[in-house]
């Protein structure tokens, strides 16, 4: 797909205009959806100072639950806290872009690697950072469902 970028004064700052070709109309939606996220963000404690820190969706691998918190861990490495429960987390970090893979985990979607069968009927997820985790045989089907 070749992208053009054209100024035009007279849109409003907040506006993006797309053109594209008629027999492309089936992916606007996506099209849509994927500008909308890019610029979506949310607020992360910094462990080290208290202080909030805007993250982008997009860098989100993985939330875990820590008691009444969450543990957010980037692609970088780097790790965060979010003053929220797991069961709230899941609401705002929603399919497709996030998918809950058991109890306590979270993890985006777009930084699974592979996943496999594992032992008692479970999937065994590995990242691109090269960690594993394991899906819950209940979460299973909202996995697949995501992918």
């Amino acid at each position: 797909m070749k992208i053009v970028f054209e100024i035009d004064e007279a849109l409003d700052r907040r506006t993006a205009k797309v053109f594209t070709h008629p027999e492309e109309k089936e992916r606007w939606a996506s099209l849509r959806e994927a500008l909308e996220q890019a610029d979506e963000k949310v607020g992360l404690i910094h462990a080290a100072n208290d202080r909030i820190v805007q993250v982008p969706l997009g860098q989100i691998a993985l939330i875990e639950s820590e008691d009444r918190m969450c543990g957010v861990t980037l692609i970088t490495g780097e790790r965060y806290l979010l003053n929220k429960r797991l069961k709230a987390a899941e609401e705002e970090f929603a399919a497709p872009r996030f998918v809950r893979i058991n109890n306590r985990t979270i993890i985006g979607t777009a930084h699974i690697r592979e996943f496999s069968s594992a032992a008692h009927a479970r999937l065994q997820v590995t990242l691109k950072e090269g960690s594993t985790r394991a899906v819950n045989r209940f979460y299973i089907q909202s996995f697949r469902r995501a992918l």
